[in-house]
């Protein structure tokens, strides 16, 4: 496996490649990384894990500072699985001047996790555009855990004509339902036996929609106050068409139920995907 840090270095490297799939990742890499990896290797010869700390993704009051860095933990990971390109560059060479253009995203990009992290798909949006053009890559696999960002990146990819396919890859979890996260290192053995509870809590939802129910703002009304009760602090569980993240007709038949919530000082998010015959 080839670790290169500079653009020159990557653009040298790949020139000759006809078909490339990039992962972008911010390093810490879990099953859930290795994933994506996985499906990229199934589609194409050649895989480009980026591995970038994107400072402009993190808003105020989110430590950009701490968030883990355990690069060489990361590669023994990726070179096991046959990853072929480790891309790593420095804050230098992503930004090499004070970055004064943006990607100005969606009214969608305001709500949900927007809402409560303003100006963070203006920051991903911006590094994956670039990771793009450094990369100039066939196809690209996201996760499908950050739901919103899975989206926003989709339409992105569509509105900019950008030559690349997204592939979207399943969330991996943990054998009680927890969405893996480089978060969940943070949470205490006790918030970590109750962090699947979120998970549960939307799996409650599916059950009612899939028995009939269509009142929809009850269900996250009722899902929040679960939460909250066993000492959550929720931003939000709400049910929306998977198309667009507008709050759904009731003969909408594509549903994802999204939620994010704090358990102690760790905010988790997760979505679930219900598809009605």
């Amino acid at each position: 496996m080839q670790v290169v840090r500079n653009l020159k270095e990557l653009r040298a490297r790949l020139g000759g490649e006809s078909q490339i799939c990039c992962v972008p990742t911010m390093g810490n890499i879990h099953d859930g990384h290795l994933s994506l990896v996985k499906i990229g290797k199934e589609r194409a010869p050649l895989v480009v894990t980026t591995i970038f700390v994107n400072r402009l993704q993190f808003g105020q009051g989110e430590d950009f500072e701490k968030y883990p860095r355990t690069f060489e933990d990361d590669c023994e990971k990726l070179k096991a699985l046959g990853n072929d390109i480790v891309f790593c560059p420095d804050e230098t060479q992503m930004y090499p001047e004070p970055q004064t253009f943006f990607i100005d995203p969606p009214k969608i990009a305001n709500r949900l996790e927007g809402r409560f992290r303003p100006g963070h798909f203006r920051g991903v949006c911006t590094v994956v555009t670039k990771l793009f053009n450094a990369v100039q890559p066939q196809m690209a696999v996201f996760g499908k855990k950050d739901y919103q960002q899975l989206a926003i990146i989709r339409e992105l990819t569509a509105q900019l004509s950008f030559p690349i396919e997204i592939i979207p890859a399943e969330t991996v979890r943990a054998d009680d339902g927890l969405a893996l996260s480089s978060r969940n290192r943070y949470l205490s053995e006790s918030e970590r036996a109750e962090a699947p509870r979120l998970r549960q809590a939307m799996l409650q939802i599916e059950e009612a929609i899939r028995g009939g129910d269509r009142k929809y703002v009850a269900m996250e009304y009722l899902a929040g106050s679960l939460l909250a009760r066993h000492g959550w602090n929720v931003d939000y569980v709400v049910i929306r068409a998977q198309k667009g993240l507008a709050r759904p007709s009731l003969d909408e038949k594509k549903l994802v139920v999204l939620g994010a919530a704090k358990l102690g000082a760790t905010r988790l998010i997760d979505n679930l995907e219900i598809n009605i015959d």
